[in-house]
């Protein structure tokens, strides 16, 4: 973290698991939004979710809770963060060349790819990304062991990751994994994600919070980034 290592060790010794808890500095803090688009959420995706027999409709809670909560959370998320300065940083996932042929094995395998500069590719417009924001596009589930994240992060001086997307155990518990991991103190939006199921969501947050990253609401966390932005 960029803060002297001294002072977190010290910290973190005399504070304990109280320390992941420690509301966030908005100079220090980014947001990252885990593959919002279209390919994955898109309008197109949602509406064929409204039609019997199509593979997004055997996941047609999915796209309902992407639509109702999902999205909802994460302009409430977006609009706070934009309006303290906190820096706002979109993945998705998109191949370097038009074949995919960079891709790596299991996205190959998965038949995952989004084409270079292609309309799948693109973050959905009700969450999207404004002015300079960065968006870093990925190739694997994990965006810190497939792309320069953690180097992006570490210049703009960031220590506190707020983590919110699709899929919930899948790319985005990877990105909340991985990041606790290499020093950040994460902060996962519980209703600025969903699963494939219910109890594939729960679970994921279950098994993050308190280790891997503290849970809140997209409302619990703006009032808190207010506040601090406030100090």
């Amino acid at each position: 973290m960029s803060r002297h290592p001294r002072i977190v060790r010290e910290a973190v010794e005399s504070e304990g698991a109280s320390y992941r808890e420690r509301p966030v500095d908005p100079a220090r803090t980014a947001i990252l939004s885990v593959d919002m688009q279209e390919m994955e959420v898109g309008l197109r995706e949602r509406e064929l979710a409204r039609q019997p027999g199509t593979k997004q409709n055997a996941h047609a809670a999915f796209y309902e809770r992407v639509a109702d909560v999902v999205i909802p959370a994460q302009r409430k998320i977006l609009a706070a963060a934009r309006a303290a300065g906190v820096e706002v940083i979109f993945t998705v996932i998109e191949s370097l060349t038009a074949d995919g042929r960079d891709r790596s094995l299991d996205h190959k395998i998965s038949r995952l790819h989004a084409a270079k500069g292609s309309f799948e590719a693109r973050v959905i417009p009700e969450v999207g990304p404004q002015g300079d924001e960065i968006i870093i596009p990925k190739t694997a589930s994990g965006i810190f062991n497939a792309t320069n994240i953690e180097y992006v992060l570490r210049n703009l001086g960031v220590d506190y990751l707020v983590i919110m997307g699709v899929v919930t155990d899948q790319c985005v518990e990877s990105a909340i994994r991985d990041a606790a991991d290499r020093g950040f103190l994460v902060t996962m939006i519980e209703d600025g994600c969903a699963a494939y199921g219910d109890d594939n969501h729960r679970q994921s947050v279950e098994a993050m919070d308190g280790h891997y990253a503290r849970v809140r609401t997209a409302d619990a966390f703006v009032r808190e980034l207010q506040a601090s932005a406030q100090k």
